[in-house]
């Protein structure tokens, strides 16, 4: 950061202007639908990408090097090491026609800090935000933060006077059933507005008029319908008929038909998300087990068993067709913090897991609960039907239950889950995100806001707790590295793999694959 003052920008990727004779409709699907359009409810990076369609934020990533550049902030310059001035873009207006300002940062920087916001991890380290003027603002902090910027790219700004009109001045609580105006509407300064939305359904978003980067960028997209397709099977179809353009999560098993079809592309490229297993490991009697007075999931040696029980290689090959990068590390290669040695693996090994299960005191395996998503991750639904498989070869009888996203990530908030899938992108491409996001005790705040197996490890916390505010870069990797080995020595959760996501779309659909499995509406073109 002492080297920043990044003025006037977004230069790498404003391209050519777009003429209205060039206009055009845009349809794409996922497997899921998004579960709230309020910028700081729930962290979900499908949500985040749709958002950012609407909403902008004041740094976004470079779609090709992802360096951040500036968006609605023009520059930023460290006035000292625990204050960062930030210059604001001049003419930018919501869809509405009312000017962003000043006001409306501070406004959403500190409800992205509310109780009920799930953006605390992208706000850790600050302690205020103060206006200077109009167009400056100064983001203050409680500690020296090495990761600010690449934070401020998950936080989008929101208009102060549209919240406290429409009664949503604190974010949307999905766990609850309290709807503010924010949970199904929207209006931001983003390159479209929210037209309408059918949950699970359809969305249509058309393209803001008041949108400052009309013209300086190269896409040609007019409106956007996501259309949310469950059915693997219905939404590669809807493809293959020419119904939809574009599909965000094609099956592995359709990939050679979209190859060998004339018509069709693969856009393709490795994902920065991690897909791994978290276990309860906080209650001292786990609900519907046939253990009682005590969690056998407590003991390393069962977790460990449950790990070695895993035949990863089969997994890779079969279910995935070979689409993903089996891992050991609990971040992908493409995050700092990542090193060899904690990409490595325990050993599939059934015997070494039925032994370790004897050591623990279960020498016929035990009863335990198990959730998963069906329709979040690549063949979600699939592996844990793999794996639940695996373990009953160890004794150890898994009662499945699959549900769809929308209501399977409050469930595994509200900790009614006691073995859980997870996947977990870095935004930040730094892995004190999902290392104070998953392995640091959970207290209130970022610390451990989705360590929902409520994994606490005192040595564990006192390491990242240094990597939040360490500013030397090499000594910050070494502590990454040790973190990441700790939660490997101590089976905090089961690494899988990390997801390879490749996008199938027509040929006619230009646009840049990103790591973080994010459609750049920006970069965007039909032909």
């Amino acid at each position: 950061m002492r080297t920043l003052t990044l003025m006037v920008g977004l230069i790498s990727t404003v391209l050519f202007a777009v003429t209205p004779a060039t206009a055009k409709t845009f349809r794409w699907s996922f497997a899921s639908d998004i579960p709230s359009m309020d910028i700081h409810s729930q962290n979900n990076a499908l949500a985040n990408m749709v958002h950012g369609s609407v909403y902008e934020s004041l740094v976004i990533y470079n779609s090709r090097t992802f360096a951040p550049e500036p968006l609605l902030a023009t520059g930023w310059t460290e006035v000292n090491p625990r204050q960062v001035r930030f210059t604001l873009r001049q003419g930018v207006r919501f869809s509405d026609g009312s000017a962003f300002g000043a006001d409306d940062v501070v406004f959403s920087i500190n409800r992205a800090m509310a109780k009920t916001s799930n953006y605390h991890i992208y706000t850790q380290g600050i302690e205020r935000v103060v206006k200077v003027n109009n167009l400056t603002v100064d983001i203050f902090l409680s500690v020296p933060n090495p990761v600010l910027i690449r934070q401020l790219t998950e936080l989008r700004m929101m208009s102060k006077t549209w919240a406290e009109k429409n009664n949503s001045v604190e974010p949307k609580d999905l766990k609850t059933k309290d709807e503010p105006f924010s949970h199904r509407n929207a209006m931001g300064t983003g390159p479209y507005i929210l037209k309408s939305w059918q949950p699970d359904q359809r969305m249509v978003l058309v393209r803001n008029p008041n949108w400052w980067g009309a013209g300086k960028f190269p896409t040609n997209v007019e409106e956007i319908i996501f259309l949310p397709i469950r059915s693997d099977a219905t939404r590669m179809a809807a493809l293959f008929s020419g119904e939809i353009d574009f599909v965000l999560d094609p099956t592995p098993q359709d990939l050679p038909r979209v190859r060998s079809n004339s018509t069709l592309q693969l856009i393709e490229g490795p994902e920065n998300r991690t897909i791994f297993l978290g276990m309860d490991q906080f209650r001292d009697e786990l609900p519907g087990s046939n253990v009682k007075g005590k969690n056998p999931l407590k003991d390393v040696n069962v977790r460990k068993a449950l790990y070695q029980a895993i035949d990863i290689e089969n997994i890779h090959k079969v279910v995935m067709r070979g689409q993903a990068q089996i891992t050991g590390a609990l971040v992908a290669p493409q995050v700092d913090g990542w090193t060899e040695g904690v990409h490595r693996r325990h050993a599939y090994d059934p015997k070494e897991s039925v032994r370790l299960l004897a050591a623990a005191g279960y020498p016929n395996g035990f009863e335990v609960d198990f959730a998963c998503p069906n329709n979040r991750y690549v063949n979600d639904e699939q592996i844990c039907q793999a794996i639940t498989a695996m373990w009953a070869k160890v004794g150890v009888r898994a009662k499945l239950r699959t549900l769809p996203l929308v209501t399977y990530f409050p469930m595994i908030q509200r900790h009614e889950a006691s073995i859980y899938m997870l996947g977990w992108g870095v935004p930040t491409f730094d892995a004190l995100y999902s290392l104070q996001s998953l392995v640091r005790t959970k207290t209130t705040g970022a610390d451990g806001n989705y360590n929902v197996g409520r994994y606490s490890n005192a040595k564990m916390d006192q390491i990242v707790d240094r990597i939040k505010t360490e500013t030397d870069s090499l000594i910050r990797k070494r502590l990454m590295a040790e973190a990441l080995q700790l939660q490997n020595d101590t089976v905090a959760h089961i690494p899988l793999h990390n997801q390879f996501i490749p996008w199938a779309a027509k040929k006619s659909i230009e646009t840049v694959h990103r790591a973080d499995n994010r459609i750049d509406w920006r970069l965007t073109v039909v032909r």
